[in-house]
């Protein structure tokens, strides 16, 4: 199967439908929350991630179809004094699974990334996907830490209401 990983150009027409499609397949999986898309997401996102010029990510074709897509966010680092990337979303759609398209798209962000100068890349899984989590250290990421006996790094969120 011939497999195109190309960064994404939102003004692209192609990238952006395969952009929306993709991200609106990922958040209607259970790892992504089983909800679609809401309709301000798919008119909006890609011009105000085009907006964005932290913003990037790469897309995966599987013989010219969407497969998977990455997005990504440059941050900073402050200890590091140097930019970092956070690995926002990946997605493969399941027909696709099993043929390492997530492993060559982040192998084509931590090359965007050190092209950027970045320090590391980061990104967050939930503790239920074992799946993703044994994928992400395969590929290198691990838990993060300062010292040992602080523990890990604990992601939290809290909802701005409108």
């Amino acid at each position: 199967m011939n497999i195109d990983i190309v960064k994404i150009d939102y003004n692209q027409p192609l990238h952006a439908k395969a952009l929306i499609d993709l991200l609106d397949a990922y958040a209607m999986d259970p790892m992504g929350g089983s909800h679609p898309l809401s309709a301000h997401a798919r008119q909006n996102l890609v011009a105000a991630l085009a907006q964005r010029p932290t913003a990037f990510g790469v897309l995966a074709f599987a013989e010219g179809e969407p497969a998977g897509l990455v997005n990504c966010f440059e941050g900073f680092s402050t200890f590091a004094c140097k930019p970092l990337v956070n690995i926002h979303d990946v997605v493969v759609l399941p027909a696709y699974r099993g043929q390492k398209i997530a492993h060559r798209m982040l192998r084509q962000v931590e090359q965007l990334a050190r092209e950027r100068g970045c320090c590391k890349l980061t990104l967050e899984v939930l503790q239920g996907n074992r799946v993703a989590q044994q994928f992400y250290r395969a590929f290198g990421f691990d838990g993060y830490s300062l010292l040992a006996e602080n523990g890990n790094a604990v992601f939290l969120q809290k909802i701005l209401s409108d």
